[in-house]
């Protein structure tokens, strides 16, 4: 069996198949996403775990494409140099330190595209009351937000979970005068307890968001950038609604539903994502230079959880 893209579809996950492209990666470090094969829910799913972890699991990709395609760029010589440069570089962290960008962004439209290409809202018509990557994923990345949000209660402060649904991982207890939330399904954005307004919105049909210029002191955005199919639109309308200096932080696992995730995620692993979503920041303009962060809880032994995060510059 294999994908649109001619590549086999795997029953397990590979040792790290892209080892001669990050060799000093950590063995853990997963080719494109770990999937349920079947995508179908119980009835009565407790949590991800029972849902989303079947013995049977696809793989898609091999992880290198990511990097040819930055060296058709310029001849290759810009492309070659952020290969080279990426050998070198030991973790997730370094991904993105010292990034020497092509000049013009280096995806096609294809890269976009998806195996389902069929309606995003028929795809979420039904609730889905699940989590999506498993409990110490989780908790780590709430751990993270409690170290980086502002204080609980701030006045003035507001934050916007792009991509949001029944749940939003933020520390127990927290709230703000407005915590709004953009998401694909009325009912599981109604279930968010964190909420204070939500709005139902496809972003793939329309990524220009409903709110004010300089409205938000954070953006949070959880296993959710891998389905955008206009990532730049999304990223400027992000830097138009951020206050300046307001941050942006876009989490991501290797989890995802494979039919409707980009094929520039599915056929890359988790360094290539960490540069992906990077990419995304630096060519929308405007913001500082990305950073990534590996909050993964237990490497081998539970979903790996990376942050690719940023600020809007501040006004001069």
């Amino acid at each position: 069996m294999a994908n649109r893209l001619g590549l086999p579809l795997r029953q397990t996950i590979p040792i790290l198949a892209v080892a001669s492209v990050y060799p000093n990666l950590p063995s853990t470090t997963s080719v494109a996403c770990a999937i349920d094969s079947a995508l179908r829910l119980p009835r009565k799913p407790k949590n991800r775990a029972s849902w989303y972890r079947t013995p049977r699991r696809l793989v898609l990709g091999v992880g290198a494409i990511f990097w040819t395609q930055f060296m058709s760029m310029s001849g290759g010589t810009i492309g070659k140099s952020l290969l080279a440069s990426a050998r070198q570089k030991g973790s997730i962290e370094q991904v993105l330190k010292n990034v020497e960008w092509p000049v013009q962004f280096p995806f096609k439209e294809e890269d976009f595209q998806r195996f389902d290409e069929s309606s995003d809202t028929l795809f979420y018509e039904s609730p889905r009351f699940v989590t999506h990557i498993d409990d110490p994923a989780i908790a780590a990345l709430t751990k993270y937000y409690s170290e980086v949000f502002p204080p609980s209660s701030s006045p003035g402060v507001a934050i916007l979970d792009m991509c949001s649904s029944w749940v939003s991982h933020f520390p127990a207890g927290y709230k703000q005068d407005r915590i709004v939330g953009t998401g694909m399904n009325d009912e599981e954005l109604k279930r968010n307890p964190v909420l204070t307004e939500f709005v139902v919105q496809d972003l793939n049909v329309d990524p220009k968001l409903p709110f004010e210029d300089n409205s938000f002191d954070v953006i949070t955005n959880v296993v959710s950038v891998d389905y955008l199919t206009k990532p730049l639109d999304v990223f400027k309308e992000m830097r138009r609604v951020l206050k300046p200096g307001g941050l942006a932080i876009i989490s991501f696992s290797n989890r995802c539903f494979w039919t409707k995730a980009i094929s520039i995620w599915t056929s890359t692993a988790d360094a290539d994502h960490v540069m992906i979503v990077g990419s995304y920041f630096h060519y929308a303009g405007g913001f500082e230079p990305p950073q990534a962060v590996d909050i993964s809880p237990n490497p081998g032994r539970s979903d790996p959880m990376y942050i690719v995060y940023s600020r809007k510059f501040a006004a001069a």
